[in-house]
Protein backbone atom coordinates (compact mmCIF):
# COMPACT_ATOMS: atom_id res chain seq x y z
CA UNK A 1 0.00 0.00 0.00
CA UNK A 2 1.13 3.59 -0.65
CA UNK A 3 2.75 5.65 2.23
CA UNK A 4 -0.27 7.32 2.81
CA UNK A 5 0.74 8.85 6.82
CA UNK A 6 1.09 12.50 6.94
CA UNK A 7 4.11 12.73 8.94
CA UNK A 8 6.07 15.26 7.32
CA UNK A 9 8.98 13.22 6.34
CA UNK A 10 8.22 13.04 2.52
CA UNK A 11 10.91 14.53 -0.36
CA UNK A 12 8.15 15.86 -2.19
CA UNK A 13 4.41 16.76 -2.11
CA UNK A 14 2.06 17.35 -4.59
CA UNK A 15 0.05 20.07 -3.01
CA UNK A 16 -0.19 22.77 0.02
CA UNK A 17 -3.38 24.18 1.45
CA UNK A 18 -2.53 27.57 3.07
CA UNK A 19 -4.71 30.61 4.36
CA UNK A 20 -3.88 32.04 1.47
CA UNK A 21 -4.17 29.91 -1.23
CA UNK A 22 -3.72 26.49 -2.67
CA UNK A 23 -0.15 25.38 -4.17
CA UNK A 24 0.38 22.53 -6.52
CA UNK A 25 2.47 20.52 -8.55
CA UNK A 26 0.68 19.67 -11.26
CA UNK A 27 2.18 19.03 -15.33
CA UNK A 28 2.54 22.04 -17.66
CA UNK A 29 3.51 23.27 -21.10
CA UNK A 30 6.70 25.24 -21.16
CA UNK A 31 5.72 27.01 -24.41
CA UNK A 32 2.13 28.02 -23.27
CA UNK A 33 4.20 29.41 -19.46
CA UNK A 34 6.95 30.81 -22.24
CA UNK A 35 4.26 32.61 -24.37
CA UNK A 36 2.22 34.13 -21.02
CA UNK A 37 6.09 35.39 -20.30
CA UNK A 38 6.84 36.92 -23.39
CA UNK A 39 3.05 38.76 -23.14
CA UNK A 40 3.82 40.05 -20.09
CA UNK A 41 6.94 39.35 -18.20
CA UNK A 42 6.32 38.10 -14.55
CA UNK A 43 2.87 36.08 -15.50
CA UNK A 44 4.96 33.11 -16.33
CA UNK A 45 5.78 32.72 -13.09
CA UNK A 46 2.54 33.60 -11.59
CA UNK A 47 1.56 30.58 -13.14
CA UNK A 48 3.73 28.61 -11.79
CA UNK A 49 3.43 30.26 -8.35
CA UNK A 50 6.60 32.01 -8.29
CA UNK A 51 4.70 35.11 -6.96
CA UNK A 52 8.04 36.71 -5.71
CA UNK A 53 9.55 36.65 -8.93
CA UNK A 54 6.82 37.44 -11.23
CA UNK A 55 5.97 40.40 -9.60
CA UNK A 56 9.36 41.63 -9.20
CA UNK A 57 9.08 41.21 -13.06
CA UNK A 58 5.67 42.46 -13.51
CA UNK A 59 7.40 45.78 -11.50
CA UNK A 60 9.66 45.64 -13.79
CA UNK A 61 7.77 46.16 -17.27
CA UNK A 62 5.52 48.70 -15.53
CA UNK A 63 8.31 50.67 -14.93
CA UNK A 64 10.14 50.53 -18.08
CA UNK A 65 7.37 50.46 -20.35
CA UNK A 66 5.74 53.52 -18.90
CA UNK A 67 9.26 55.33 -18.80
CA UNK A 68 10.16 54.14 -22.44
CA UNK A 69 6.63 54.36 -23.92
CA UNK A 70 6.92 51.42 -25.44
CA UNK A 71 3.05 50.71 -25.61
CA UNK A 72 2.99 54.59 -26.99
CA UNK A 73 4.70 53.10 -29.86
CA UNK A 74 3.44 49.91 -30.29
CA UNK A 75 0.16 51.91 -30.82
CA UNK A 76 1.37 54.24 -33.58
CA UNK A 77 3.20 51.33 -34.91
CA UNK A 78 -0.10 49.65 -35.58
CA UNK A 79 -1.62 53.00 -36.93
CA UNK A 80 1.11 53.16 -39.49
CA UNK A 81 2.47 56.55 -37.61
CA UNK A 82 6.16 55.51 -37.60
CA UNK A 83 7.46 58.50 -36.98
CA UNK A 84 5.94 59.45 -33.88
CA UNK A 85 6.93 55.94 -32.68
CA UNK A 86 10.27 56.83 -32.91
CA UNK A 87 9.91 60.24 -31.38
CA UNK A 88 8.09 58.85 -28.06
CA UNK A 89 10.23 56.12 -27.65
CA UNK A 90 12.94 56.86 -24.73
CA UNK A 91 15.82 54.90 -25.52
CA UNK A 92 17.35 55.60 -22.26
CA UNK A 93 14.99 53.25 -20.94
CA UNK A 94 14.50 50.97 -23.79
CA UNK A 95 17.89 49.70 -23.73
CA UNK A 96 17.16 48.27 -19.66
CA UNK A 97 14.29 46.44 -20.78
CA UNK A 98 15.18 43.86 -23.80
CA UNK A 99 17.82 41.53 -21.28
CA UNK A 100 15.45 41.28 -18.31
CA UNK A 101 12.60 40.70 -20.67
CA UNK A 102 14.52 37.69 -22.74
CA UNK A 103 15.06 36.46 -19.06
CA UNK A 104 11.27 36.04 -17.67
CA UNK A 105 10.88 34.28 -21.12
CA UNK A 106 13.95 31.68 -20.66
CA UNK A 107 13.69 31.31 -16.67
CA UNK A 108 9.72 30.77 -16.93
CA UNK A 109 10.13 28.13 -19.62
CA UNK A 110 13.83 26.58 -17.67
CA UNK A 111 11.29 26.65 -14.31
CA UNK A 112 8.21 24.66 -15.84
CA UNK A 113 10.65 21.64 -16.76
CA UNK A 114 12.20 21.71 -13.98
CA UNK A 115 8.81 21.57 -12.04
CA UNK A 116 7.50 18.86 -14.63
CA UNK A 117 10.14 16.99 -13.41
CA UNK A 118 9.47 17.12 -10.09
CA UNK A 119 5.79 16.80 -10.24
CA UNK A 120 6.53 13.26 -11.89
CA UNK A 121 8.35 12.62 -8.45
CA UNK A 122 5.88 13.82 -6.08
CA UNK A 123 3.01 11.70 -8.01
CA UNK A 124 5.60 8.65 -7.86
CA UNK A 125 5.81 9.59 -3.90
CA UNK A 126 1.99 10.22 -3.58
CA UNK A 127 2.47 11.66 -0.17
CA UNK A 128 -0.44 12.72 1.88
CA UNK A 129 -0.05 16.11 2.34
CA UNK A 130 -3.09 18.60 4.08
CA UNK A 131 -6.35 19.29 2.58
CA UNK A 132 -8.02 21.57 4.99
CA UNK A 133 -6.54 24.81 7.26
CA UNK A 134 -9.09 26.68 9.31
CA UNK A 135 -7.42 30.38 11.67
CA UNK A 136 -9.20 33.36 12.73
CA UNK A 137 -8.66 34.66 9.27
CA UNK A 138 -9.10 32.21 6.43
CA UNK A 139 -10.86 29.10 5.85
CA UNK A 140 -9.42 27.12 2.83
CA UNK A 141 -10.00 23.18 1.90
CA UNK A 142 -9.88 21.49 -1.21
CA UNK A 143 -13.53 21.35 -2.97
CA UNK A 144 -14.30 21.26 -6.89
CA UNK A 145 -15.24 24.56 -8.64
CA UNK A 146 -16.64 24.74 -11.67
CA UNK A 147 -13.86 25.94 -14.28
CA UNK A 148 -16.73 28.13 -16.51
CA UNK A 149 -17.59 30.11 -13.57
CA UNK A 150 -14.14 30.70 -13.25
CA UNK A 151 -13.39 31.96 -16.42
CA UNK A 152 -17.14 33.97 -16.58
CA UNK A 153 -15.86 36.09 -12.87
CA UNK A 154 -12.46 36.73 -14.64
CA UNK A 155 -14.05 38.12 -17.83
CA UNK A 156 -16.26 40.51 -15.95
CA UNK A 157 -13.57 41.39 -13.48
CA UNK A 158 -10.00 40.54 -13.21
CA UNK A 159 -9.26 38.92 -9.91
CA UNK A 160 -12.68 37.81 -8.88
CA UNK A 161 -12.05 34.25 -10.75
CA UNK A 162 -8.93 33.93 -8.68
CA UNK A 163 -10.95 34.62 -5.24
CA UNK A 164 -13.53 31.99 -6.30
CA UNK A 165 -10.82 29.48 -6.19
CA UNK A 166 -9.25 30.87 -2.75
CA UNK A 167 -6.15 32.12 -4.95
CA UNK A 168 -5.77 35.26 -2.81
CA UNK A 169 -2.34 36.47 -3.15
CA UNK A 170 -2.86 36.75 -7.03
CA UNK A 171 -6.44 37.58 -6.90
CA UNK A 172 -4.91 40.72 -4.88
CA UNK A 173 -2.32 41.30 -6.74
CA UNK A 174 -3.83 41.35 -10.08
CA UNK A 175 -7.29 43.41 -8.85
CA UNK A 176 -5.06 46.23 -7.23
CA UNK A 177 -3.46 46.61 -10.91
CA UNK A 178 -6.59 46.36 -12.02
CA UNK A 179 -8.02 49.46 -10.39
CA UNK A 180 -4.75 51.06 -11.19
CA UNK A 181 -4.59 50.82 -14.62
CA UNK A 182 -8.18 51.16 -15.09
CA UNK A 183 -7.55 54.61 -13.59
CA UNK A 184 -4.54 55.96 -15.53
CA UNK A 185 -5.94 54.36 -18.93
CA UNK A 186 -9.54 55.88 -18.35
CA UNK A 187 -11.03 52.50 -19.51
CA UNK A 188 -14.29 53.37 -17.75
CA UNK A 189 -14.82 56.52 -18.91
CA UNK A 190 -14.00 55.71 -22.46
CA UNK A 191 -16.50 52.40 -22.39
CA UNK A 192 -18.95 54.91 -21.09
CA UNK A 193 -18.84 57.15 -24.46
CA UNK A 194 -18.68 53.96 -26.25
CA UNK A 195 -22.15 52.94 -25.32
CA UNK A 196 -23.28 56.01 -25.91
CA UNK A 197 -21.70 55.93 -29.50
CA UNK A 198 -19.61 58.70 -29.23
CA UNK A 199 -16.47 56.89 -30.61
CA UNK A 200 -14.39 60.02 -31.37
CA UNK A 201 -14.71 61.25 -27.95
CA UNK A 202 -13.53 57.56 -26.34
CA UNK A 203 -10.91 57.40 -28.42
CA UNK A 204 -9.80 61.02 -27.57
CA UNK A 205 -10.32 60.32 -23.87
CA UNK A 206 -8.19 56.76 -23.53
CA UNK A 207 -4.64 57.05 -22.76
CA UNK A 208 -2.73 54.17 -25.31
CA UNK A 209 -0.10 54.05 -22.91
CA UNK A 210 -1.40 52.30 -20.36
CA UNK A 211 -4.58 51.09 -22.22
CA UNK A 212 -2.57 48.51 -23.87
CA UNK A 213 -1.89 46.84 -20.76
CA UNK A 214 -5.32 45.68 -20.17
CA UNK A 215 -5.93 43.14 -23.07
CA UNK A 216 -3.26 41.33 -20.76
CA UNK A 217 -4.49 41.53 -17.65
CA UNK A 218 -7.94 40.18 -18.96
CA UNK A 219 -6.42 37.03 -20.71
CA UNK A 220 -4.06 36.01 -18.05
CA UNK A 221 -6.88 36.06 -15.20
CA UNK A 222 -9.00 34.42 -17.63
CA UNK A 223 -6.54 31.60 -18.79
CA UNK A 224 -4.92 31.79 -14.89
CA UNK A 225 -8.71 31.03 -13.36
CA UNK A 226 -9.92 28.36 -15.43
CA UNK A 227 -6.80 26.18 -15.94
CA UNK A 228 -6.73 26.23 -12.16
CA UNK A 229 -10.02 25.19 -11.48
CA UNK A 230 -9.45 22.24 -13.98
CA UNK A 231 -6.39 21.24 -11.62
CA UNK A 232 -7.86 21.84 -8.52
CA UNK A 233 -10.34 19.73 -9.56
CA UNK A 234 -8.05 16.90 -10.25
CA UNK A 235 -5.98 17.07 -7.06
CA UNK A 236 -9.18 16.75 -5.06
CA UNK A 237 -9.99 14.24 -6.74
CA UNK A 238 -6.89 12.37 -6.35
CA UNK A 239 -6.83 13.16 -2.45
CA UNK A 240 -10.03 11.54 -2.52
CA UNK A 241 -9.25 8.71 -4.10
CA UNK A 242 -5.83 8.05 -1.81
CA UNK A 243 -8.20 8.32 1.00
CA UNK A 244 -10.30 6.24 0.23
CA UNK A 245 -8.03 3.89 -0.96
CA UNK A 246 -5.92 4.04 2.59
CA UNK A 247 -9.09 4.09 4.39
CA UNK A 248 -11.48 1.15 3.30
CA UNK A 249 -9.29 -0.76 0.61
CA UNK A 250 -8.48 -4.15 1.26
CA UNK A 251 -4.96 -4.36 0.44
CA UNK A 252 -5.63 -7.39 -1.81
CA UNK A 253 -7.88 -5.52 -3.76
CA UNK A 254 -6.40 -4.68 -7.59
CA UNK A 255 -7.57 -0.78 -8.83
CA UNK A 256 -6.50 0.07 -12.05
CA UNK A 257 -4.95 3.51 -11.22
CA UNK A 258 -6.22 6.83 -12.74
CA UNK A 259 -3.68 9.12 -15.05
CA UNK A 260 -4.52 11.73 -12.29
Amino acid sequence: MQNYKNNNTARRYMAHVSQVGTTQFHLRNPYIVAWWSMAFPGFGHLILSKYIRGMALFLWEMLINLNAHINLGIAYSFLGEFDKAKEVLDTRWLMLYLPTYFFGIWDSYRTTIDMNKVTLLAQRENHRFNSFVISPLEINYLDKRKPIAALIWSFLMPGMGQLYLHRIVTAAFILTWMIVITYFSHFAEGMNYILMGEIGQATRVFDKQWLLFLPSIYGFAMYDAYSNAVENNKLYIREQRNYLRSAYQQYKFAIKRSRY
